[in-house]
């Protein structure tokens, strides 16, 4: 009744269960993760350079 389910990990990058070290299951899973994280980094830098931009400005229109 009770099997025993060998000892596994989870892929971070996609959640299936795999033997072995490391984060990902594959090669592919973990270009795809970082893919994925530049991905994100570069839409981060865009809102931050946005902010300091609106910044900047609002900045100049108040002091005149």
């Amino acid at each position: 009744m009770n099997e025993m389910i060998p000892q596994h990990k989870h892929c971070v990058n996609c959640g299936r269960a795999f033997t072995g070290g490391g984060l990902y299951c594959s090669d592919a899973c973990k270009e795809d993760s970082g893919k994925e994280v530049k991905g994100k980094l570069l839409k981060l830098g865009a809102i931050w350079l946005a902010i300091v931009a609106a910044t900047i400005i609002l900045v100049l229109l108040v002091r005149r």
